[in-house]
């Protein structure tokens, strides 16, 4: 019994240790491939499936926040990276400096835009609505990395490695005044824009930076 209670303490201390550790360069893990442990969702949580070792995005409109144990869920400075791939005329995002809604669109932080063929003409890269992106650089079906790189006042985004969008609060937002879509720290989510976007999203780590 004893040696039993010892392997299954073991194993809690493993699971609840998981989302902690990080790799030699500095990358933690935000997803497992496996369930959606460390994700918060309000309404509409069925937008939101683990197929295949991929968060599946098919539903109504909805956000998944991460609120797991990295930096607790709080990141200001940071390099974040997923492989994303877009089904034809989908629609979603990865909302940056934000915080938990239990519906709408979210009124904290920016919007980095994931979109190959939608009707919306801001496409992949784009800082939703201030620095925005018109040009596509994959197609729907093929699976891609994106990167988003967060330094102080500037958000730097690139796809499979390539810079295609750079976004400097102060020169390409203007007075933002009490605005709450601003560069300060908060939470990463992804999005569920409407039931005619199914997007996949798969080896979602996050980096630390000063």
């Amino acid at each position: 019994m004893k040696k039993i209670s010892l392997i299954c303490l073991v194993m809690l201390v493993t699971v609840a240790s998981y989302a902690q550790k990080k790799d030699k360069n500095g990358w933690y893990t935000l997803f497992d491939g496996k369930s959606l442990k460390g994700w918060t969702v309000g309404n509409n949580a069925s937008s939101f499936q683990v197929v295949d070792g991929a968060i599946k995005v098919d539903g109504p409109r909805a956000h998944l926040f991460y609120t797991g144990k990295v930096n607790k869920g709080e990141f200001k400075n940071f390099e974040f990276q997923a492989t994303i791939k877009t089904e034809p005329k989908a629609n979603s995002g990865i909302f940056i400096h934000s915080a938990f809604q239990e519906d709408g669109w979210p009124s904290v932080g920016y919007e980095i835009q994931v979109n190959q063929s939608h009707g919306d003409w801001r496409k992949t890269g784009s800082v939703y609505s201030f620095k925005d992106v018109k040009e596509t650089f994959v197609n729907d079906g093929e699976w891609y990395t994106k990167t988003i790189l967060v330094e102080g006042e500037k958000i730097t985004v690139k796809v499979n490695g390539k810079v295609i969008n750079e976004f400097v609060e102060s020169k390409d937002r203007g007075e933002i005044g009490d605005s709450t879509k601003k560069l300060s720290s908060g939470a990463i989510a992804l999005q569920a824009h409407d039931p005619q976007s199914v997007i996949y999203y798969k080896d979602i780590k996050i980096r630390v930076l000063p």
